[in-house]
């Protein structure tokens, strides 16, 4: 029995927003013998040749991982380019948004009548993220994500975004997605990401903060390891704080990374690797510049905007966060500055410069 139990062996998809022919799905990669406990070894989490033919599409495709054994996730290379895709996630789930081989996850697509679900049912996480042709990425020596056994993945599902289309007008296919590398050597430094983000709208002809933070209210300790920043066209800077309340009481803010988000979307070194405890907050900006005529909301498309910051960290000897994800509403509704959020000392000028 392989690393993943995949879910079908053939099947043939036709319909409105998606075209695909038959392929198969590889059953067993047979890398549970012992010889192999301590090899990298690589698993192919590819969309298995689909041919959109909607603009800014969004598609899932999934893999059940074997629940019997405890796999660490130790890299990932991309198979990708940002002319064909916008972006990708990979996300560890309980189970799939649907039970289908490829589905339409694009939640956030606006006048859409195509039926769409979840890249997860069930709870998830995200474990990897890519756009703007990013390298690929190795996660320290002794650092893995645990999936499988023991753990609440037990699905590991890709989503790519494909913002054009005109690449499949003649009838292509697409096979993007990324090569994941594992081991099955117990690892005691397990792996998580956080993602903090807002929801909001930018005003024609501004510049706005959109803005979130978190408190960590785990006894735990995380060490981080890489943050990535992603926004669409009207990023500017994208910046990630821990905050901390000193001896004094005033809120001392350190810079965990801070990046111009059109250059490429990778996961870059943290720039202080302080461990970051119980009490502590984890705050993001993005500054964004609007020479629009019209208000720009948070939405899945070009058209619209994000504001995410991605935390990648690791726990010694324990669980990762259960706190996945740190959210806000963003503007006009939320900001650091507003009094029942709680933070002071703010570095308003350095939080949105290079």
């Amino acid at each position: 029995m392989g690393i993943f139990v995949l879910i079908g062996i053939f099947f043939t998809l036709l319909c409105p927003i998606y075209v695909l022919g038959t392929f198969k799905y590889l059953e067993d990669n047979k890398l549970n013998d012992d010889d192999f406990a301590g090899q990298i070894s690589q698993f192919p989490l590819l969309m298995p040749q689909v041919s959109p033919n909607t603009p800014e599409l969004y598609l899932c495709t999934p893999v059940k991982v074997d629940p019997t054994t405890s796999y660490y996730i130790v890299g990932y290379e991309p198979k990708a380019t940002m002319n064909t895709a916008h972006h990708m996630l990979v996300y560890g789930c309980e189970e799939p948004g649907s039970t289908k081989a490829v589905w339409n996850c694009g939640e956030m697509s606006k006048g859409s009548s195509a039926e769409s679900h979840s890249p997860c049912s069930g709870s998830s996480q995200i474990l990897y993220a890519w756009a703007r042709d990013a390298p690929r990425l190795e996660l320290p020596d002794g650092v893995g994500f645990k999936v499988g056994r023991e753990t609440p993945i037990k699905y590991i599902v890709l989503q790519v975004h494909y913002a054009h289309i005109d690449m499949f007008k003649d009838g292509n296919t697409d096979d993007s997605g990324v090569y994941i590398d594992y081991t099955l050597r117990p690892l005691n430094k397990l792996a998580g990401v956080l993602l903090l983000g807002t929801g909001g709208v930018i005003p024609p002809k501004s510049v706005e903060h959109m803005e979130t933070a978190c408190e960590i209210s785990e006894n735990k300790t995380i060490h981080p390891i890489a943050y990535r920043t992603h926004t669409h066209s009207l990023g500017k800077v994208v910046s990630g704080y821990r905050v901390r309340t000193d001896d004094r009481g005033f809120h001392q803010w350190t810079l965990l990374g801070k990046r111009d988000p059109l250059t490429p979307q990778m996961f870059y070194s943290i720039e202080n690797s302080d461990p970051i405890v119980n009490g502590d907050y984890l705050a993001a900006r993005c500054t964004m510049i609007s020479h629009r005529n019209r208000s720009t909301y948070v939405g899945s498309t070009n058209e619209d905007e994000m504001c995410n910051f991605y935390l990648m960290y690791y726990v010694e000897n324990d669980e990762p966060l259960n706190m996945k994800y740190c959210f806000s509403q963003g503007p006009p509704n939320y900001y650091w500055s507003n009094p029942d959020v709680g933070l002071h000392n703010i570095p308003n000028i350095q939080a949105s410069i290079l």
